[in-house]
């Protein structure tokens, strides 16, 4: 489980563009998404860095990331 600490992510459009991102670049990937905290919960068998060019490319800041 990666956690990744998510700038501009207002709405649940966010929410769905954020998700729909990385499920693009791995089907099976489970997402959780805490728009209070800024916070994208990812667990994928993809590298930390595709998610966060994925993230990236569907308009949004990556800041931190953090490993649990």
């Amino acid at each position: 489980m990666t956690e990744f600490e998510v700038q501009g992510m207002s709405c649940q459009h966010c929410v769905a563009a954020v998700t729909r991102a990385i499920q693009e670049i791995d089907t099976q990937a489970q997402v959780r998404v805490d728009l209070e905290r800024g916070r994208v919960a990812v667990e994928s068998a993809q590298s930390n860095d595709a998610l966060k060019e994925a993230i990236d490319e569907a308009g949004y800041t990556v800041v931190g990331v953090a490993s649990a």
